[in-house]
């Protein structure tokens, strides 16, 4: 299990889109702004990427990526992924060459409160949970 901070100690910006890289450890962690709630509902509209973020809220911690997906390839998944990262609904963390996702759940409810909470919940309703 992987927790962060709020303190940028330690940390150097890397790219204007991109929040913090880990310098001084041997972890890496990538994240962008939250975006718009057309980014972040264009994100979670398709099916495999609501999977991806159901999963990471049930969780409530970072969980390496393959355990994120089940019907499709790596690629694809990297892809999903990627998707959103960029939207800013999840950071990706690199630990010692394993890969893992977290869902940025206080960072979107600061930037959009109120939207990823349904959504959860109606993907778990729809899924069984």
């Amino acid at each position: 299990m992987i927790e962060l901070n709020d303190r940028s100690e330690g940390l150097i910006p890397v790219k204007p889109k991109v929040r913090w890289i880990m310098t001084e450890t041997k972890f890496t962690v990538e994240s962008h702004p939250v975006g718009s709630v057309q980014d972040v509902l264009a994100a979670l509209q398709d099916p495999v990427r609501l999977e991806m973020v159901r999963r990471l809220a049930n969780a409530g911690t970072a969980l390496r990526c393959g355990t994120l997906y089940d019907t499709i390839n790596k690629s694809t998944a990297t892809h999903h992924l990627k998707t959103l990262r960029e939207a800013g609904v999840t950071e990706r963390i690199v630990d010692d060459g394993q890969v893992y996702a977290r869902l940025r759940r206080g960072e979107m409810d600061e930037a959009l409160p109120g939207l990823l909470e349904p959504i959860v919940t109606a993907a778990n309703q729809a899924h069984g949970d």
